[in-house]
């Protein structure tokens, strides 16, 4: 392994580098102007105690800490085992938020009751839809195998902001800046998922909730000046 793989691979330099993106972010919602829109249904099905379904795009996953009201509801995210998902969890864990590394190493089964036995303690999931490597904004199956497994209500949220950096990964991931008029959405997913689907069945759904996805990042966009791409 090369130095600069070590390097990265370093959990004390892993942790620096998430605390300072951690700075960053927090710095930006505090000194931005944001509008929330949508989140009421979310909050809702919090207040009763029932866990919920947050789906969104990678790319958006920057503002994920204020995308999910976690003072109403306890959350875990699902990231990878490679280098960015535990950047991106040691990132999130800074917010309050959970982590469940999804790791070849693990059999399907465990990781099913891993994850379901979060869900039955309370816990609402949250998955990149796209995520944890693309395509950008082609939506997996996963939101649809827990929302089939679990039962539980499925949210589509993201950010948009007149001012954002990008990363150079394979999404160009946003951070929004300081002094940026942004908007914060949310929007249920309204269509059932049965237990027992077809091919056809999924593919439909999966195309579904990409277009929902899709029609969110686009209206948000559109509410902060952006032109559509």
């Amino acid at each position: 392994m090369s130095l600069r793989k070590k390097i990265a691979d370093s959990p004390r330099v892993q942790r620096f580098v998430a605390r300072r993106i951690e700075s960053l972010v927090r710095r930006a919602y505090r000194k931005s102007t944001w509008e929330r829109i949508g989140f009421e249904p979310m909050e809702a099905c919090l207040r009763n105690g029932e866990p919920v379904i947050v789906a969104l795009w990678h790319q958006r996953l920057m503002m994920s800490p204020y995308l999910f009201p976690i003072e109403l509801g306890k959350i875990f995210t699902l990231t990878s085992g490679a280098r960015a998902g535990r950047m991106a969890g040691l990132f999130q864990t800074q917010f309050g938020m959970e982590t469940v590394a999804m790791s070849s190493n693990k059999r399907h089964v465990a990781m099913s009751r891993e994850i379901l036995g979060k869900i039955r303690q309370g816990y609402s999931i949250g998955i990149a839809a796209d995520g944890p490597s693309g395509p950008a904004r082609v939506c997996s199956t996963v939101p649809l195998v827990w929302a089939r497994s679990s039962g539980k209500r499925v949210f589509v949220v993201t950010f948009s902001a007149d001012k954002v950096g990008e990363l150079p990964t394979w999404d160009r991931m946003w951070v929004p800046k300081a002094g940026s008029n942004g908007v914060l959405m949310c929007k249920e997913w309204d269509m059932a998922v049965p237990r027992k689907m077809t091919e056809e069945t999924e593919e439909a759904l999966r195309l579904n909730l990409q277009q929902a996805l899709e029609n969110l990042r686009e209206e948000a966009d559109l509410r902060v000046g952006r032109s559509l791409t």
